[in-house]
């Protein structure tokens, strides 16, 4: 849901890779019609920062930073709080994978102004699967209901109860 909502046509997603669900984000940008702007960091290190940064000052045009909190595939941590921090520097939204970290370790959706975040109800929260929790800031919402086309999924189309 939080792709489907955030990116249209054309927009430029910055997408951390550091384990396989990284991989998957840059699916979700291209089926949105999105392009991918990719910083590739070694499978099981955390995302460099520097190099994030360097590519948020080389695309000004970047609407959006995206990342796995933790990677189920490496095991790795990336810095949520300070990644958000870049994203909102650099005008961009938030969208952050939480299906690992959520209920297994500090995630502070508020206090770290993530934008978009999504998880799974099967993993750290040892729920039945297929409950998916969503959330969307004011920012993000604004961004949503203020879109140029219209979002491809009606079944997710946050429109329909924001």
């Amino acid at each position: 849901a939080c792709f489907v909502n955030l990116v249209e046509p054309g927009d430029k997603v910055l997408v951390c890779i550091n384990g396989v669900f990284g991989n998957r984000m840059v699916e979700n940008v291209e089926r949105c019609g999105g392009e991918a702007i990719i910083v590739n960091n070694t499978w099981g290190e955390q995302t460099d920062l520097n190099v994030v940064e360097d590519t948020l000052k080389a695309n000004p045009d970047i609407k959006i930073l995206a990342f796995v909190h933790a990677e189920t595939s490496t095991g790795v941590r990336n810095e949520a709080k300070a990644l958000c921090e870049l994203a909102k520097k650099y005008d961009c939204l938030s969208i952050v994978d939480a299906v690992t970290s959520l209920g297994g370790i500090e995630l502070d959706v508020d206090g770290w102004s993530i934008d978009a975040i999504y998880s799974g109800s099967q993993k750290c929260l040892s729920c039945v699967p297929g409950i998916s929790p969503v959330s969307f800031s004011e920012r993000a919402v604004n961004v949503i209901q203020n879109r140029k086309t219209k979002v491809q999924s009606w079944f997710l189309d946050m429109n329909l109860i924001v």
